[in-house]
């Protein structure tokens, strides 16, 4: 067999290899793919009668890479036939019984058609070159998503490479010993107080594990997940890894829409076990448990707060630092409340620019109303919502009703249709009797 040497291939695998921390197999496919490539280039080069060559064309080629000798061959499988239409793809029988007389037509037999080491030339090599390169990235990019894909919404140690335009590029693993991937950290999922110098080293959630072929990396992570603080609280307290405690909801603010406000999060928790405290517990004695998530998250201010069936109850909770005297739930079906409080509380209810209301209603999932209970009017608010309720139900009845229309018409007009049918088989019966 006839080979073209390449000289340096085992050591060329072996760096390849190591470089790009890529199995020493995979980089061999990638290679031979490659040079499938740059044998096609050749042909199609060399294509002197014009055949026409469609994508499949070359299906039958496969390239094989001596390692040891340094070099690789084409072989190509050929169908035997009486009368040869195709010689990339097929044979003749008395061609074939020459060297085996045992051969029949429609066999298969397999053919080193490897070029002369001068013809495979510039332009074939370069194809190979740039193939070859393709592939290492589709190799390290389907290596990538098989080691992470089950590592999604789980917490990484990252350590910071380098910036890119409002991005961090961060290196992370999947494992003790398994090698650093490149992992993107977007400026929206960055905290304000976060400082990226080169080698600092973050917890990071991973958000996601790309599939398509864009460049850049793979993995989204992010410091502004809410996700980050259920893993920090469930890595610091045991009660919520031995399942005593649960965290029901949390309603994180990492980067609020104003810069005179801080991130904060408001994390509800609960447990069945009467003699444990939940809210003690992930605060720790002397706040010395919550101070570690809060040190990880640079600062970021953390209420732990009592979940209750009550909405009424879980609500006032919600709005933990305030001291609330009422809660008022005006409408549980479009969940609207009206919470009451002193005049004093007024501004500690809200938060600045809105924050504690707004993260308390992402928390229970209810539309809540500050109030200042010396001007509250029972009456009028009462009167106010019972008239929005009427208004409320008279237009869902009407939209009711449009529907029933809808569905009558729609009714009526099959009625119409199948009398038609009717008709017109009636006159084909008709027409048959004649």
């Amino acid at each position: 067999m006839s080979m073209v040497s390449l000289p340096g291939l085992k050591d060329l695998i072996e760096s390849i290899s190591r470089e790009r921390n890529l199995p020493r197999l995979a980089v061999q496919s990638a290679i031979r793919e490659a040079l499938l490539k740059g044998y096609e280039r050749y042909r199609r080069a060399q294509n002197l009668e014009r055949k026409q060559f469609d994508e499949d064309y070359f299906d039958n080629f496969e390239v094989e890479l001596d390692i040891d000798g340094e070099g690789f061959r084409v072989l190509s499988t050929k169908t035997i036939v009486e009368e040869v239409s195709n010689s990339d793809h097929q044979i003749s029988l008395d061609e074939v019984q020459q060297v085996a007389q045992e051969a029949q037509l429609g066999d298969s037999v397999v053919l080193d058609v490897t070029p002369d080491q001068g013809e495979f030339g510039r332009m074939a090599a370069m194809q190979t070159k740039q193939v070859l390169a393709q592939k290492l990235r589709d190799q390290q990019r389907q290596m990538v998503q098989e080691e992470f894909q089950d590592l999604e919404s789980t917490v990484l140690q990252a350590r910071v490479l380098r910036f890119e335009r409002q991005s961090v590029i961060l290196a992370v693993s999947s494992g003790f010993g398994q090698p650093e991937v490149e992992a993107e950290l977007p400026k929206r999922e960055q905290l304000p107080n976060d400082n990226y110098r080169a080698n600092a080293t973050f917890k990071v959630y991973l958000k996601k594990v790309s599939q398509g072929q864009q460049r850049g990396p793979q993995l989204l992570v992010s410091r502004a997940d809410a996700g980050l603080v259920v893993y920090l609280f469930a890595n610091e307290v045991p009660e919520i890894e031995d399942e005593v405690v649960r965290i029901v909801a949390v309603a994180r603010e990492a980067n609020p829409p104003s810069r005179y406000v801080g991130p904060r999060t408001k994390i509800a928790v609960d447990t069945l076990d009467r003699d444990v405290d939940p809210v003690g517990a992930c605060i720790g004695a002397r706040g010395s448990r919550i101070q570690v998530v809060v040190n990880e998250l640079r600062g970021e201010k953390i209420d732990v707060i009592r979940w209750s069936p009550d909405p009424a109850t879980y609500i006032a909770n919600a709005l933990s630092p305030a001291r609330v005297d009422e809660v008022r739930l005006m409408d549980p079906e479009t969940r609207q409340t009206h919470v009451l409080v002193a005049e004093d509380q007024l501004s500690l209810a809200i938060g600045k620019e809105g924050q504690n209301v707004r993260l308390a209603a992402r928390l229970t999932g209810w539309k809540i109303d500050i109030k200042d209970k010396a001007k509250y009017d029972y009456a009028g608010e009462d009167a106010k919502f019972l008239a929005a309720r009427a208004k409320y139900q008279a237009e869902q009845e009407e939209d009711e009703e449009d529907d029933d229309d809808l569905d009558d018409l729609s009714e009526l007009e099959d009625d119409e249709n199948q009398e038609e049918l009717e008709l017109e088989d009636d006159s084909f019966d008709n027409n048959d009797d004649e």
